[in-house]
């Protein structure tokens, strides 16, 4: 089974049994996005708390 399959298979299996399916979609897309963002964390696609606040500075007019 592919590493993918394995993780969703964990995430649902964690869930309790009266889950709901949007309760499931809700674990899943969780899972997902953390995951996304360690691998941005793993291939240094990351910026300081300093930086993130000075680009939402230049949002605010």
């Amino acid at each position: 089974m592919s590493y993918v399959k394995e993780k969703m298979t964990e995430v649902i299996r964690l869930l309790p049994e009266d889950a709901t399916y949007d309760e499931i979609m809700r674990e899943l897309a969780f899972e997902h996005m953390v995951e996304r963002g360690m691998q941005d964390v793993r291939l240094g696609r990351v910026i300081t708390n300093e930086m993130m606040e000075h680009r939402i500075g230049t949002w605010q007019k």
